[in-house]
């Protein structure tokens, strides 16, 4: 049976995790499973820009994947980017078995204002399926309220709905 394996990688605790696999689970029809893959993330550190370049962790995710994994998701929670981005909120590979998002940016306590732990879950889980969204193969969509909208801003994130639209919705049904 194949599953969508959750990485937490260098994360304290993950009070979000159930939220996350019953997301997963409604949006793509496949079972979670928590992965212990050795990820070094100091390998993807830079230091003149103090961030975490995500495609390296990407790189080591999906080099070793677990062999009943159909996706594989990895959750940092540094600050990520890619060289032409000052930074971004994850990283997937279209069609591809990987993915990686951050809490750095997510969280509440990065903008200065109080934590705020449900929040912090909603726009983890919207990151995750648009994420994974990308694995399976879909592309970003011109839909405000679409999940599959590309967030530049925390707020964006905030603005757009958790769920796919009616055209992603059926564009993953003819790709799962």
């Amino acid at each position: 049976m194949p599953y969508i394996y959750i990485q937490p990688i260098k994360t304290d605790h993950f009070p979000w995790i159930e939220e996350l696999e019953k997301s997963v689970y409604t949006v793509f029809g496949y079972h979670t499973k928590v992965a212990n893959l050795d990820i070094d993330l100091e390998h993807a550190f830079d230091p003149a820009r103090h961030q975490y370049h995500s495609s390296r962790i990407l790189l080591q995710i999906i080099t070793r994947p677990p062999a009943d994994a159909v996706k594989v998701l990895g959750v940092v929670n540094v600050d990520l980017f890619i060289p032409v981005l000052t930074f971004v909120f994850g990283e997937a590979q279209l069609r591809g078995i990987g993915s990686v998002i951050a809490l750095h940016r997510l969280n509440n306590k990065f903008y200065g204002l109080p934590e705020d732990r449900g929040l912090l879950t909603e726009r983890l889980v919207k990151e995750a399926i648009h994420e994974l969204g990308h694995n399976f193969g879909l592309i970003h969509c011109n839909n405000q309220s679409c999940v599959m909208k590309s967030s530049t801003y925390v707020e964006e994130v905030d603005q757009k709905s958790g769920e796919m639209c009616s055209r992603c919705q059926e564009l993953l049904r003819g790709l799962l």
